[in-house]
């Protein structure tokens, strides 16, 4: 990929039928990286997961299973930034209240913004108009 900014942008029904091709929008762009230095396998795992847990949060607690609504996802790549907004049109909540996990304890579910959080370089949940948005940030070097 050149230095120009490169977006994707996909909107989805709320149904959970369509992780795997977010998934795997995520995958391909990561194995497609000229500039990116590092191991192409592990960033396309990493933003395997990290698209398909946001987009479940938006799809399970963002628009509250509501079929009829839309989950907006845009992948923009810059120079040395990848960035990811993942919108939802539900209530929203507070991210810096999010409790890490009980690992001693673990259950289903739960884990999804700690993985967010662990596996990329800025995460940022605000409101923009009608819609929430979840903003990841990776650094490519």
């Amino acid at each position: 990929m050149c230095n120009s900014v490169i977006q994707v942008e996909v909107i989805i029904p709320t149904q959970t039928k369509y992780l795997d091709l977010i998934g795997s929008i995520g995958e391909h762009i990561a194995k497609e990286l000229d500039k990116f230095s590092g191991d192409r396998e592990a960033l396309a795992y990493h933003l395997n997961l990290v698209l398909t847990e946001a987009t479940v949060n938006a799809i399970k607690h963002g628009n509250y299973g509501n079929p009829e609504d839309t989950v907006r996802i845009t992948i923009t790549i810059q120079e040395k930034e990848l960035n990811i907004k993942v919108y939802d049109h539900g209530q929203g909540f507070d991210l810096e209240s999010v409790l890490l996990p009980d690992f001693d304890h673990p259950k289903e579910g739960g884990m999804g913004i700690f993985f967010i959080r662990t596996l990329m370089d800025s995460v940022t949940y605000t409101r923009q108009g009608d819609c929430n948005v979840l903003e990841i940030i990776k650094y490519l070097s």
